[in-house]
């Protein structure tokens, strides 16, 4: 009898414990958001094929994303920097660069014929990466490189090619950040959006002003191309963080967000108080971020029982993406951080566009399933 008491004891604390555990993965799809359509509403978007990424192709616009999951990411074939090397073999007149760090032989090999064939190649440059094989091959050929030479970063991802079109988003142009982290990459063929781009990068290239040496001097602030209104900023010139929580706070359905570096207390505290007041909130954070950030906000998006995860890619959650009522996305450089706002040379897009939002919501997707 005494056994058996024992017994019975025993499985009732067993299920009492297993009653007691929360589940930490996340749900099979993000709460409230709508299917993403096989076909845009408006304008159909022609796919792009990669081997290692997605990419769809609109009247004026290429939008790519990496694929860490694809068995060709491991052989470094097929991804975004394809097209990108190819447009770049295309340039007649000039390309100007600014970029956070270079390893992509596809980019500097493309560098290199443009340079060869008699086009105007110039490029800024975080100075800490600036003594890389691949960036001293660039300056070897002749090619003009300037390194920003000061604490915060230069942290930009542009290329503007023939003063015609703008290639910017997330990715670095490195091996990782082509085949191993989650990343956006956006080509916009617009003269007034290269116009803008140009002129953040005479600041740098030409005027040797960095981070917030530098005043706001964007020619359109605001591009439309074909009815679609693009918001053009530059960090630490045009004080980005007001306009960002602007959008949030406007927010009326929902907020998808995946982001690299998330500290930003006004953002986040702007985000919850729109999931108090009933707008879906769920997103992707970096781990090795959260685990290393002092004061990440992810602490405050669990406590406040959000659908915030952490990647559970081996390489990393690049991306700096917010996509606010599933029709206007934010995205660039900009991490949603104290320095992006006003240490880093940033530059950031707000895109009003349901069809090009609906292509970042897939991606969401894409990294919300791999989420733990």
């Amino acid at each position: 009898m005494k056994k058996t008491l024992i017994i019975i004891l025993a499985l009732l604390t067993l299920l009492t414990a297993c009653q007691s555990i929360t589940p930490t993965s996340p749900p099979a799809a993000p709460p409230n958001l709508t299917p993403v359509p096989d076909t845009p509403t408006s304008a159909p978007l022609t796919e792009i094929p990669l081997g290692a990424g997605y990419g769809v192709r609109g009247a004026w616009f290429e939008l790519y994303f990496t694929n860490p999951q694809s068995p060709l990411a491991s052989q470094k074939t097929g991804g975004p920097d394809g097209p990108l090397a190819a447009a770049i073999d295309s340039a007649r007149l000039s390309v100007d660069v600014a970029i956070y760090s270079l390893s992509l032989n596809s980019i500097r090999d493309a560098l290199l014929r443009a340079h060869e064939r008699g086009v105007q190649v110039r490029m800024v440059m975080e100075s800490d990466n600036l003594d890389r094989a691949d960036p001293q091959k660039l300056v070897d050929a002749g090619i003009p490189i300037l390194g920003d030479r000061r604490e915060g970063l230069m942290h930009d991802k542009f290329v503007v090619i023939d003063n015609s079109e703008v290639w910017t988003g997330s990715m670095n142009f490195t091996d990782s950040g082509a085949y191993a982290d989650n990343n956006n990459l956006m080509r916009i063929r617009s003269v007034k959006m290269a116009e803008n781009y140009t002129k953040e990068f005479e600041e740098m290239f030409t005027d040797d002003k960095f981070g917030p040496d530098v005043v706001a001097k964007t020619p359109y602030p605001r591009v439309t191309i074909d009815g679609t209104p693009i918001d053009v900023y530059f960090s630490p010139d045009d004080h980005v963080q007001a306009s960002f929580l602007d959008l949030v706070n406007n927010a009326q359905e929902s907020i998808y967000f995946m982001a690299f570096s998330f500290t930003s207390d006004s953002i986040g505290e702007a985000v919850r108080a729109r999931a108090a007041d009933g707008v879906t909130v769920a997103g992707v954070m970096e781990t090795d971020q959260v685990k290393s950030n002092i004061g990440t906000e992810f602490d405050g998006f669990s406590q406040a029982g959000l659908d915030v995860y952490q990647d559970a890619n081996p390489g990393l959650m690049h991306h700096k993406v917010m996509i606010i009522d599933q029709s206007i996305v934010i995205f660039g450089s900009y991490n949603f951080t104290n320095s992006a706002e006003t240490k880093n040379d940033e530059n950031l897009l707000v895109i009003y566009n349901k069809d090009i939002a609906s292509q970042f919501i897939a991606e969401f997707q894409r990294v919300y399933a791999l989420t733990r």
